[in-house]
């Protein structure tokens, strides 16, 4: 398959990753002191063995971009330590895309695969966190300063952020 991908293809990638480091920062951030460790069902993943997993994805998906696919399951480090992986694995991701070296790879790829996963992974985090009583805040995501490159832990704080059903429609 060529690899041609038009800029925007990029910008959108760029884009979908900052707004995972939107998301996770807020998810991440000051989660109890326990909580990787919470298990809600006997077959269910920990917070802390789902972490480790987006990490994984996101190492994947650094992988794809270099030309040399490649996955690995890791086992959670601690929290701390996932956390910050989490950023550096980011980082990776946003720099490759940022380059002017033609993908390796389709771009459609990189986001149905590794980014999509991620997001999903981090919204189970968002309700996890609800179910172990530090739940993450509801916001107009749409509204949320996101800004492609932006992919650390320094994320803009919540412009728009409100108590109760995020379901409910507000006019703001």
């Amino acid at each position: 398959m060529e690899n041609s991908e038009p800029l925007e293809a990029r910008d959108y990638l760029r884009h979908a990753l900052a707004t995972l480091a939107y998301r996770g920062s807020k998810v991440l951030r000051e989660a109890p002191e326990d909580f990787g460790a919470l298990r809600i069902g006997d077959s269910s993943r920990t917070p802390a063995q789902i972490l480790a997993h987006v990490c994984d994805l996101l190492d994947w998906a650094a992988s794809l971009l270099n030309g040399k696919e490649a996955w690995r399951d890791s086992t959670p480090a601690s929290w701390n330590d996932d956390v910050a992986r989490f950023f550096l694995a980011l980082r990776a991701v946003d720099d490759a895309l940022a380059s002017p070296e033609p993908l390796p790879c389709p771009w459609p790829r990189l986001f149905q695969g590794p980014i999509a996963d991620a997001l999903t992974h981090v919204g189970q985090l968002a309700m996890l966190r609800g179910m172990a009583g530090a739940p993450v805040r509801p916001e107009s995501y749409a509204r949320a300063s996101v800004t492609a490159g932006r992919v650390g832990l320094d994320q803009a704080p919540p412009g728009r952020e409100f108590d109760g059903d995020a379901s409910i429609s507000r006019s703001e």
